[in-house]
């Protein structure tokens, strides 16, 4: 009686634990990550130019600067591990840029986005718009 016991058990933990990561999943992909890399490119470069683009200390900037963080956590778990994806100029120089933005954001939490840096992104996100014109 106590291995059915333990065994139903485990298996209501498996449910549970298995449904609760299915709606974790499909919780992501309402955030902006769809899985079309071009799209998904394109999105999230026009979400991080209006984060830069606001201005500081307002609610409308750390409103932006927190969805900022989730779409470069969910484009990156999302892509990193696509092998196709590797080779294309647009993901070296987007993975470049979001390494640098994350970078600041996490070690300068309550500092705003310098301009060398701002300058930089914005250069970097030219080049990724232009070599998603070129592959596709």
């Amino acid at each position: 009686m106590k291995t059915v016991l333990s065994r139903l058990f485990a298996l209501a933990l498996a449910m549970i634990i298995g449904f609760t990561g299915a709606s974790a999943a499909n919780a992501s992909t309402s955030v902006g990550v769809t899985g079309n890399y071009r799209d998904d490119t394109l999105a999230l470069i026009s979400s991080l130019r209006t984060a830069l683009e606001l201005p500081d200390g307002t609610a409308e900037k750390s409103a932006a600067q927190s969805d900022a963080r989730l779409l470069i956590n969910d484009f990156a778990s999302r892509y990193r591990r696509d092998g196709g994806l590797i080779k294309l100029s647009s993901f070296t120089t987007m993975r470049t840029a979001l390494n640098s933005l994350a970078g600041h954001y996490s070690s300068y939490p309550n500092r705003p986005v310098p301009e060398k840096l701002k300058t930089r992104l914005e250069q970097e996100f030219k080049q990724v718009e232009s070599a998603l014109k070129r592959e596709g």
